[in-house]
Parts: structure tokens; C-alpha cells; sequence
């Protein structure tokens, strides 16, 4: 992984885009991510922050754009990256995208396959796409308004404008906003706290929803239930319910 730093601390591992000046997403880039993701899919791993500095992911290289016209290397490009954020949204434990600089284009789709997004204060986010003629093509017109509502992510798609962090927090696509040289400490405790709690009951939640938020409400009840019975049956479930009984602070083992 020439092109990402992989780091792990304790329970947690820490993925940075490393492709200097500002982690432009080409093929290698977006395979490289694509290896750290599998590296994190091990058990002892129970949260991961994604992070790039000073930027983020300003979006898809450019320079091969031309060449793309010619050979379709950019649509390739583009499901290379669809697969890789879906994956990473697919991740069976707590994501955190620790947001500094510029998240564009494809950056921004890559921060959305995080659950959750914490943002720098001098951070700008959006889908310029539309300046190229040409419209996001991993994900964007698709999670962009499941965050922010469907006429707001229809707005950002269509002016392609940058969204500064205090209003992205305020329409739901950042969920905390921090000081700049904060940004990686505050993302990382947060991981922390979420790698010592109930992992397999985070992965529940996140297939209900995955799974049931398009559905009508009975089938997806349905859903719910049926992830229900699962976590009640691990070992974390029985020490949350011992714990809470006896007065005591639960240990998750994560299983």
C-alpha cells in the first residue's frame, strides 16, 4: 500500500490517504484503499477512522481525464471507487471519516461510506462534478440526499458549490465539527470509545438499517427483528444484561 499509511492503536486502525498534494484519487490510490479496508475487516479490529492530510480527497485525478475519453479508464475509475465505499459502508464495526481541507467529488463520496463524518472547522465538502459536465459516479447523487433530504442533496448536486463544515453540520452531512488540529484526536477517541462497546450489536444496527430503510415499515420491522434475535444471542448481549443488572459497567468482548 504505497499510497496509504495503515495504522493501528490498540482496538482501532486509523487508514490515511497519503498521495501528496491534496490525495487526488486515482486507480492505485483508490486499490490501495480498498487493501486497508480488507486489513480492517479482522476481528481485533473493532472501529476505524479514515483520514487524509491536509486534505482529505480533493476528488478524482484530473490529469487522466482526457485519456478517459478515448478508453473509459474514468468510468472504470468510478466503479472502482463505487465498490470500494461500498465496502467500507458495508464494514461490520463503527467508521469514522475525520474530514480536514477538501473532501470533493469523489472525496466526499468516499467520506459518506463512513458512518459517520467529523469534520475540521476549515474544512470544505461537495459534488463539483457538475463544473466538468458530468455528475458524480460513485454515489453521490444517491447518499448525498439520503443525508441531507432529497431537495438540498438535489441543490448541491445540480451547483456543485463547496459546503464549509458549519454548514454541513447543519444539514446532517457532518456530524461533529472540531478545530483543525483537533480534528485526528477527537476522531480517534470517539473510535476508541465505540471499539470497547457492543461490536456485533453496531452491526446490527447497521444492517437494519442498510437493509430496511427503503422497505415498507412491516418488512422492515421485519428486518429489525430478525437482527434483533441474532445479537441477543452473542456473548456481548448476555454480559450488557448481567452487567446492567448487577450496577456494573459492561466489558464488551466484542463477540
Amino acid at each position: 500500500m504505497s499510497l496509504v499509511d495503515y495504522a493501528v492503536d490498540g482496538a482501532v486502525a486509523t487508514i490515511t490517504l497519503n498521495r501528496p498534494p491534496v490525495n487526488a484519487l486515482n486507480a492505485e490510490l483508490i486499490g490501495d484503499i480498498g487493501e486497508a479496508i480488507s486489513r480492517a475487516e479482522s476481528p481485533e479490529i473493532r472501529a476505524v477512522v479514515i483520514t487524509g492530510a491536509p486534505h482529505f480527497a480533493a476528488g478524482a485525478d484530473i490529469t487522466g481525464f482526457q485519456a478517459a475519453f478515448e478508453g473509459k479508464m474514468e468510468e472504470r475509475q468510478a466503479a472502482g471507487l463505487l465498490a470500494v465505499v461500498g465496502r467500507l459502508e458495508a464494514l461490520e464495526k463503527p467508521t469514522i471519516a475525520a474530514v480536514a481541507g477538501f473532501a470533493l467529488g469523489g472525496g466526499l463520496e468516499l467520506a459518506m461510506g463512513a458512518d459517520f463524518r467529523y469534520l475540521a472547522e476549515g474544512a470544505k465538502v461537495g459534488q463539483p462534478e457538475i463544473r466538468l459536465g458530468i455528475i458524480p459516479g460513485a454515489g453521490g447523487t444517491q447518499r448525498l440526499p439520503r443525508l441531507v433530504g432529497y431537495q438540498r442533496g438535489k441543490e448541491l448536486c445540480m451547483s456543485g458549490r463547496h459546503v464549509e463544515a458549519d454548514e454541513a453540520l447543519a444539514i446532517g452531512l457532518a456530524d461533529e465539527v472540531v478545530p483543525d488540529d483537533e480534528l485526528l484526536d477527537a476522531a480517534r477517541a470517539a473510535a476508541a470509545r465505540f471499539a470497547a462497546g457492543p461490536t456485533q450489536a453496531y452491526a446490527a444496527v447497521k444492517r437494519a438499517i442498510r437493509r430496511g430503510y427503503d422497505l415498507p415499515l412491516e418488512e422492515a420491522l421485519t428486518v429489525e427483528a430478525e437482527e434483533f434475535a441474532k445479537v441477543f444471542a452473542t456473548e456481548d448481549a448476555r454480559i450488557g444484561v448481567q452487567a446492567f443488572l448487577a450496577k456494573e459497567r459492561p466489558e464488551f468482548t466484542g463477540r
